[in-house]
């Protein structure tokens, strides 16, 4: 009986080093929050201005510096009559360069704000009276390493993605994955410095955390937890032991054969 009971105090303690834990609270909390992706320096970026009169659009999205998506020109027509992108990258400073209307800063913005500034800009400039911007990000990604059962790196198709989708993403934590501390580093909006920050799922209120959705970049890293460490441990010491097992054994066949020729 003893050992029955102990079994199963046993089994609830590691079910709640692997069980997720939630508040309600952190959940409405979380949906009212904005979440959304930023754009940050060096973020590659695709313009579209578009209108009615697609003459009066295309100085806009002309460029002669940047490489494009899709292998036609700037203003030709491909078979389905979608026209070329261009690739702009945001730069250090946080501002990019458009056609016409020169530097916009765009740091800290979402793809929505920038898209309805840009539009401002052209329709009060009078070039176009009814212009529609449609920006996307060239390339956003997200990485996850450690204790998940497919680490490497994942391509974002959203503006909103959490750490816990960015972990589904990845296969989940392994059983060994210390769900206590999963470790979201972030690029900060400056370009150059870092910020780390921890979160606890063993916990209930991780969906406050500014890691919780994630932004461009980020990684994620899943510490191992005690009991891999452990296994690490006992792997090295068996392979240590048995290797000191196999020479002993050799050592003693080899005198056991030394003796045996010896013998007369």
């Amino acid at each position: 009986m003893i050992v029955i009971v102990a079994s199963l105090l046993a089994g609830c303690n590691a079910s709640k080093r692997i069980v997720y834990e939630f508040n309600s609270d952190e959940i409405i909390k979380s949906v009212v929050a904005d979440g959304q992706i930023r754009i940050k320096p060096h973020d590659r970026l695709t313009v579209v201005v578009s209108s009615q009169n697609p003459e009066l659009a295309a100085p806009f999205n002309s460029s002669s510096s940047f490489n494009s998506l899709l292998s036609n020109p700037i203003g030709a027509s491909s078979a389905n009559g979608l026209q070329s992108v261009q690739v702009r990258t945001v730069d250090g400073e946080g501002m990019l360069e458009l056609p016409i209307i020169g530097k916009i800063a765009c740091n800290g913005k979402t793809r929505e704000e920038l898209s309805n500034e840009i539009a401002k800009k052209i329709i009060d400039g009078g070039y176009i009276s009814d212009a529609i911007v449609n920006i996307q990000f060239a390339d956003m990604k997200i990485f996850v390493l450690g204790e998940v059962n497919h680490p490497g790196q994942f391509d974002i198709t959203r503006d909103k993605i959490t750490v816990l989708e960015a972990l589904a993403m990845a296969g989940d934590m392994t059983i060994f994955g210390n769900r206590a501390n999963v470790a979201v580093i972030r690029r900060n909006a400056d370009g150059k410095s870092h910020e780390v920050f921890e979160l606890n799922f063993l916990e209930g209120n991780q969906m406050s955390s500014p890691a919780f959705y994630l932004q461009q970049g980020d990684v994620i890293y899943v510490q191992p937890n005690k009991y891999k460490a452990a296994t690490a441990e006992i792997n090295q010491n068996r392979t240590f032991w048995l290797s000191i097992v196999s020479t002993l054994i050799t050592a003693t066949s080899l005198v056991l054969t030394i003796i045996n020729f010896a013998k007369p």
